[in-house]
């Protein structure tokens, strides 16, 4: 084309094609092309006519579609996968037809009625990494339809399209039936879920592998990675992916470049663990993820008893390795020397992982394994910490008599550990957390903050200061701390979403207080505080039908649920904070 051909012009673009098409002709070619023929007739085409599209082309199983508005194309992709989901719901068939659409908004070239341009690559592209039956939008399209459409979105973070230079942000529309049901989903960590690699160096560490050949020993290999994990997040020059993110990868055999993209890591620490009698052997290799290159490796053997001291060798190696200076007091603080049985790694583990059911009988029993821990060793921190945990919530839940020497046991732990080692941030987590609950909020986030300063890489740290400053009604600071925690643990559904949610909420930006209480529902549907969230959130909106029928979910859910007796457990500083989250509930006909 010569350039006085050339016509552009800004524009929607809809891509659309049938999921697992060739895995369906291969079932039933004729069956196949005669239901899709009939959708496109029957639906799509004239759900497309509806909302002022011009269909450019069809491919044998795809669309590409021009709309005027981005606003008209994000309609009718909703429409046409609700009328395509309804219609397989009706029908009996074994391999229904679902499809893929993706929607971008730029510039296009136009010759002889075909479009051309990046603007059609990306549609395609957003088409090729959305979900059968779902939507995926660009950046540039969910800013012009933001608010103008009663459609909830997902962000997805930055992806690495193929064929296109720079990473997109790209937001995943929610259809209104997951909205309303808000079904668990199993998480998704595939190869285009990238995050983009931050300035400063960043670590993953992944679970070690166990060589003993012993399944009792998984706790013990565990713990030696946690531990190395913990003690890098306390360098302030390096970012340390949280371990509920890092450690979702155990088990799997996944190339590490995939794993640095998909956690936003530029390096990524593996290793193994062998423990034969009272000797134990430890590997491990530093790996660049963008190019899979070995940066350092080394193996280390010594008396069990000895272990501390091994994994204090691996941490300085991956420090030497990045080539990162420890500030004035950082090298007292992060080798120090730890004594004690390794043993005690089996009761932590075990511990803390009945401490995330949240439950009072768990809770119990994990109070009962991190005491049985802090025999062995009286000063392992990680123990007090998590003990410290445990009795404040059995003191703020009520799950024991004497709230206040339950509380002052928390508190005592937090002392504990900080007379063994002064730079013990999750000892500030401990007193932040008591603090809030006995109203004493200055304390709380001073705590907070003093912990982020220990350890500037924790996402506990920035959660649980985020949660202390919501309370205090700092909400800004809130919603800012917690958003950084998920950026550190990018790939776990954690607690920090809810309370960013409601921070989002005391904001006044309903739409993404929404929209996150909806992704932690779709995985944990049963949360109380999301659901309570989302019923306001929705109310403030003017979606009331809506929060009406989450309304009725809840109640099926806790039909014991009173307004009055869960507004006694939310510790606001001031009534007006948490009269504005009541009120909706209320409204919404939630009971009091």
């Amino acid at each position: 084309m010569s350039s006085e051909q050339v016509e552009r012009r800004l524009t929607a673009i809809l891509a659309a094609d049938v999921a697992g098409y060739s895995r369906l002709m291969g079932a039933d070619e004729e069956g196949t092309l005669s239901h899709l023929k009939a959708l496109r007739k029957m639906l799509v085409d004239p759900k497309i006519a509806a909302h002022r599209g011009r269909i450019v082309k069809t491919t044998g199983d795809g669309v590409l579609v021009e709309f005027a508005s981005v606003v008209d194309a994000a309609r009718c992709a909703v429409e046409i996968q609700h009328g395509v989901a309804a219609q397989n719901a009706d029908a009996s068939q074994d391999n229904p037809i679902r499809f893929r659409v993706g929607i971008h908004v730029g510039d296009i070239i136009i010759d002889n009625n075909d479009i051309f341009g990046d603007g059609v690559n990306i549609a395609a592209r957003l088409e090729g990494i959305a979900e059968p039956g779902g939507v995926c939008i660009s950046d540039d399209a969910y800013r012009q339809i933001r608010g103008k459409v009663d459609i909830p979105f997902e962000d997805m973070g930055s992806q690495t399209l193929k064929n296109i230079a720079e990473p997109m942000r790209v937001w995943r529309m929610r259809m209104s039936g997951e909205a309303v049901s808000a079904s668990p989903k199993s998480a998704s960590f595939g190869p285009l879920q990238s995050r983009s690699i931050p300035d400063k160096p960043s670590i993953a560490v992944l679970p070690f592998q166990n060589m003993s050949g012993d399944t009792e020993q998984e706790y013990f290999a565990d713990g030696i990675a946690e531990d190395v994990l913990t003690t890098l997040s306390k360098i302030h020059e390096l970012m340390v992916i949280a371990r509920n993110s890092s450690f979702v990868f155990k088990g799997q055999a996944r190339d590490i470049r995939e794993i640095g993209r998909i956690l936003g890591a530029r390096y990524v620490l593996e290793g193994s663990v062998r423990k034969v009698g009272n000797r134990v052997r430890l590997t491990a290799q530093l790996i660049d993820s963008l190019d899979g290159r070995h940066l350092w490796g080394d193996r280390y053997d010594g008396a069990v008893d000895d272990v501390f001291d091994l994994q204090d060798r691996i941490t300085q190696e991956i420090v030497s390795a990045l080539e990162v200076r420890l500030a004035f007091g950082e090298q007292v603080r992060v080798w120090r020397k730890r004594s004690g049985s390794p043993l005690v790694y089996e009761c932590f583990s075990k511990g803390r992982s009945l401490y995330v059911n949240f439950d009072r009988h768990t809770h119990a029993q994990a109070r009962a394994e991190f005491e049985r821990a802090l025999e062995i060793n009286p000063v392992f921190t990680p123990a007090l910490y998590m003990l410290g945990l445990t009795l404040t919530d059995q003191a703020r839940f009520g799950w024991e008599k004497d709230r206040a020497a339950t509380y002052e046991a928390a508190m005592d732990c937090a002392r504990k550990a900080l007379a063994v080692d002064p730079g013990c941030s999750e000892a500030y987590l401990v007193i932040g957390y008591v603090r809030t609950f006995q109203r004493r909020y200055e304390e709380a986030v001073a705590a907070g903050e003093k912990a982020i300063t220990l350890s500037p890489s924790s996402a506990p740290a920035f959660h649980m200061a985020g949660m202390y400053h919501g309370y205090a009604g700092n909400f800004q600071e809130a919603a800012l701390y917690e958003e950084q925690a998920q950026r550190l643990s990018p790939i776990e559904l954690n607690v920090s979403m809810v309370d960013e949610a409601r921070a989002r909420f005391h904001l006044g930006d309903f739409t993404a207080a929404r929209d996150t209480a909806l992704r932690v529902l779709a995985e944990k549907p049963r949360w109380l505080t999301a659901q309570t969230i989302l019923v306001a959130a929705l109310w403030n909106f003017g979606s009331e039908d809506e929060a009406r029928v989450i309304v009725r979910e809840l109640l099926v859910r806790h039909p014991s649920f009173s307004v009055s007796r869960w507004a006694r457990g939310l510790p606001y500083r001031r009534q007006e904070d948490l009269d504005t989250l009541l009120n909706p509930l209320r409204l919404a006909g939630l009971p009091e």
